[in-house]
């Protein structure tokens, strides 16, 4: 079970190893929402993402022998580099599975790190299976990406963060959201918050059309998205909460919210002009629903969850009408 003193544990490992993020504030972007809006800049964290420090977590709590042997991750890019880069500091062997229409970047950088990286179609091959395989034949110990104890144990660090960031800058009550896809983020804040600063509520955000984590909190079970792709949020397309995920949100989170790709561009564009932040748009959507989402709490914090976006869709966000022109309008929880 995934609990306090697990993220407790997961954050003196990582002490030393990964940063601290900073908590930004932007007037102009106060204006745009309605509403104060702070974001946790988990883009700025080694890899480029958040998911470094379940990587971390999750590696550094392996036995010696494991970690010779070395592991497998699948993913479509964040938590891929996050266990290549922890398993690349820690010595250990890596196997990467990614679908093949993962952003060249994060293919790129996970490679870059030393990582085999192995290709599958995200259509018609279940990564489940080919991991599991791949695990059992090389005797590799797999990290999944968001239903693994120590992963999402990592993940809450943020949180921890977040409470005594909150803290001093006098927030103690405040909806915080999260960019959503499995969940290990999300729960894994949710827990540090509950134990550190109870009146910060986690709120998970998903693109429209694969919102599976909304609809799951809605109906009280999980649900399944009903496509792979179709949205340029790569980062969060998953097919259905995780099993140890869910039940924590369900306990903790409140309902959760959706955004259009449109408004992922425009938080995008929003978050450089006015902080200087290269976010991907999977990991501008908490962003888009703090600019976005109508009678959201005052102050709101948003966790910009990630920033490997490929050039060209980059220039496709900047070359968007600017976000402060209101692009976008408002969207519904």
């Amino acid at each position: 079970m995934t609990d306090i003193a697990r993220i407790e544990a997961a954050s003196r490992r990582l002490q030393g190893h990964l940063p601290v993020t900073p908590l930004l504030h932007a007037p102009l972007l106060d204006r745009l929402a309605g509403r104060r809006v702070f974001v946790k800049a988990e883009c700025l964290q080694l890899t480029g993402s958040f998911k470094a420090r379940g990587g971390w977590a999750a590696v550094s709590a392996l036995g010696e022998a494991e970690r010779r042997r070395g592991v497998i991750a699948y993913s479509s890019g964040n938590h891929a580099q996050g266990v290549a880069l922890a398993a690349h500091r820690h010595g250990s062997p890596c196997v990467i599975l990614m679908p093949s229409d993962a952003p060249a970047v994060k293919i790129a950088n996970s490679r870059a790190y030393g990582a085999e990286v192995i290709l599958y179609d995200r259509e018609s091959e279940d990564r489940e299976v080919i991991g599991g395989k791949l695990a059992s034949d090389r005797g590799l110990t797999l990290i999944r990406p968001y239903d693994d104890l120590e992963v999402m144990a990592g993940q809450g660090t943020v949180g921890l963060e977040l409470a005594d960031q909150a803290r001093a800058e006098g927030i103690d009550r405040a909806e915080v959201l999260v960019c959503c896809g499995g969940g290990g983020l999300a729960s894994g804040i949710a827990l540090a918050l509950a134990a550190r600063s109870p009146g910060l509520q986690v709120r998970t955000v998903e693109p429209v059309g694969f919102d599976d984590m909304a609809r799951s909190l809605a109906h009280g079970s999980r649900q399944v998205n009903p496509a792979a792709r179709g949205s340029i949020c790569d980062a969060i397309l998953t097919p259905t909460p995780g099993e140890l995920t869910f039940p924590i949100l369900q306990r903790l989170a409140g309902p959760g919210l959706a955004v259009t790709d449109d408004q992922a561009l425009a938080a995008m564009a929003a978050a450089f002009s006015q902080l200087r932040l290269v976010l991907e748009p999977g990991g501008a959507v908490a962003l888009a629903a703090a600019l976005f989402a109508p009678g959201l709490s005052d102050p709101v914090i948003a966790v910009a969850t990630g920033g490997n976006v490929d050039p060209a869709r980059f220039a496709d966000a900047l070359a968007h009408p600017d976000a402060t022109n209101g692009i976008g309008g408002r969207i519904s929880p």
